[in-house]
């Protein structure tokens, strides 16, 4: 979606999402002559250069008629826009439509030559085009006939990094695969990345085994994919060959921008790291592992083009890293302290590793303007109780919650919930299930979240020397949600002494009671252990069988034995895979 514009020099349509009117000033449409075709009408039908009377037109009767065309068309009548204008922080002039930012990073290759800076932008684009011709990207061709060529942009970003007092000027060229149709220009376009829970089991594991923990960047990832499908794109703005400019690029390898682009490297990394005779995880794609001879454990994990490298063997450790550097071209980061916006510290002489968020955390109070706000003790107090009923029913409101960007603010907060917040899990899946239509009392209990998180900011997780075992806490609220009164479950669990995977969230059924609440709670957690073990003996650990604890004894006895079966009739099978476990021994 977006606004249409008419680029008036270039005679094209163009499309943008945010736009500014400017309602002072008016362009008109030129008013071609009326000279070049005289055109008189007769009883209501165009007659080409004759009169009604039969006669000829005079050059002076056409000429007036013309200067009194112009002089309606030059005065218009003008009115008063009824629309609401919202200040944006682009702005389109009547006459280009070129997008301005207020930011230093240019929108697009003309606006980028509009800087003062240009000059560095121009050395970064050059930059990505030595790369994209060094791995042999495209090649030159004639479009064939019945082919179409999708066009590229180039993408501007200033990297700025806390040991660096100067930004990175960073050009990529992205293709428009927003054009690409499925079955003819891709067809699968899935890629994995690696699970939060596996990384934090990782990192536990390197603080137990006291591993070394590098980070490795590869450069232009997905330009290392190749590709399957029949693909042209059209030269990129201001690197057009002299004299090839009717020529379009025929890509060999995939390129930003293609749908297909993240499974195509995903599929080259794969075959790599086979060929060096590490196993990928069943449990975890993005997982990788090798055994050495003399004992020694090397773990790499993948997020896209960022790397984990954990390993026992300083020496084995170099040589993956060298054999990475021949195959790819790729950054050595050194020493991992920083993953996915995660800060990393380590104590290697106590053999803990801390785990925290108080760097994001802290920009999310920025942006919302919540810094220095009151602190709260909890996430979310129990006499708060929010419903649908608290949602806008007239227009007014609506309009007033309009303006409040609880969408954002929910999302910022559920991503530090995901990483190393586990203990706002509960008040996060509370505050989304109104995301599609807000009220006051909905933003006023984000940003309860917010003045708690801003007591809390350097909270983490912390990997200890405790004896590798999986133990896991469940818990339910009975009929907790006053909509449709069903329960809230929720669980978590420990490994070497951190927080490794957890979740609150709705049940999908409704409690009769508490028992039934409990019970249905505890079978969800059964099949995160048993994934849990599996990832633990992957990575080479042999864990005694998972402990879960419940707090209700009736929930127990129920998962050890069929009784109350009168009561439990209506309980679907599902849920009953707990009393299997515990049958089999699998849980405890």
């Amino acid at each position: 979606m977006g606004f249409r514009l008419w680029d008036p020099e270039a005679q094209r349509i163009v499309r943008s999402h945010s736009v500014f009117f400017d309602e002072d000033k008016m362009q008109t449409k030129p008013v071609k002559s009326m000279a070049a075709k005289r055109v008189v009408f007769q009883d209501s039908e165009p007659v080409q250069g004759v009169q009604a009377g039969g006669q000829a037109p005079q050059p002076q009767d056409i000429e007036e008629e013309v200067r009194e065309h112009e002089q309606e068309v030059a005065q218009p009548v003008l009115r008063r826009s009824t629309r609401l204008l919202r200040p944006l922080d682009r702005y389109v002039p009547s006459l280009d439509y070129i997008m301005v930012t207020d930011c230093k990073e240019p929108s697009c290759y003309k606006e980028a030559m509009l800087k003062e800076d240009k000059l560095k932008w121009e050395k970064a684009m050059q930059l990505e085009m030595d790369l994209l011709h060094k791995n042999s990207t495209w090649e030159l061709i004639r479009l064939p006939q019945g082919k179409r060529a999708f066009p590229c942009k180039w993408i501007y970003k200033l990297k700025v990094t806390s040991n660096v007092s100067k930004p990175r000027y960073k050009a990529r060229l992205v293709a428009k695969g927003f054009r690409q149709q499925e079955g003819v220009d891709f067809d699968e376009i899935f890629s994995p990345v690696v699970k939060m829970t596996t990384l934090r089991c990782v990192l536990a594991l390197t603080a137990h085994m006291d591993m070394d923990l590098v980070q490795m960047d590869v450069k232009t990832a997905f330009l290392h994919g190749d590709l399957q499908e029949e693909i042209y794109m059209q030269q990129p703005e201001g690197f057009e060959e002299e004299g090839k400019d009717k020529l379009v690029c025929r890509l060999k390898k995939s390129l930003y921008g293609l749908k297909q682009a993240p499974r195509e490297w995903y599929h080259k990394f794969h075959s790599f790291m086979l060929s060096q005779g590490y196993q990928r995880s069943d449990t975890d794609h993005c997982l990788y592992t090798k055994q050495a001879r003399d004992g020694s454990l090397l773990i790499l994990i993948l997020y896209v083009d960022d790397m984990l490298i954990a390993g026992s063997n300083k020496e084995d450790l170099a040589s993956l890293k060298s054999k990475l550097n021949d195959a790819f071209d790729m950054k050595d980061l050194g020493e991992a302290n920083h993953i996915l916006g995660m800060c990393i510290v380590r104590d290697r002489e106590k053999k803990v590793l801390f785990l925290s968020q108080s760097e994001y955390i802290g920009k999310v109070l920025m942006h919302f303007n919540m810094e220095g706000e009151k602190v709260r003790s909890t996430p979310l107090a129990s006499y708060v109780k929010l419903s649908l009923s608290d949602c806008p029913t007239f227009d007014a409101e609506r309009v007033n919650m309009a303006k409040v960007p609880y969408s954002s603010a929910v999302g910022s907060l559920m991503y530090a919930m995901i990483c190393t917040r586990p203990d706002i899990a509960h008040a996060v899946g509370v505050v989304s299930r109104y995301m599609s239509n807000p009220g006051k009392k909905h933003w006023e209990a984000v940003k309860g979240i917010m003045r708690y998180l801003s007591g809390t900011q350097d909270m983490c997780i912390c990997f200890g020397k405790r004896d590798a075992s999986v133990e896991g806490y469940t818990d339910a609220d009975y009929a907790g949600d006053l909509d449709k009164r069903r329960s809230t479950s929720g669980y978590i669990f420990m490994f070497i002494e951190g927080s490794v995977p957890w979740r609150s969230h709705l049940q999908s059924c409704t409690s009769m009671s508490t028992i039934e609440a409990e019970y249905i709670a505890a079978s969800k957690p059964c099949k995160e252990a048993i994934w849990l073990t599996r990832l633990v003996r992957d990575l080479g650990i042999t864990v005694e069988t998972p402990t879960l604890h419940c707090d209700s004894h009736s929930a127990i006895m129920l998962a050890k034995n069929p009784v109350f079966h009168a009561k439990t009739k209506h309980i679907g099978i599902k849920y009953h895979f707990l009393r299997e476990l515990l049958e089999d021994k699998l849980m405890r």
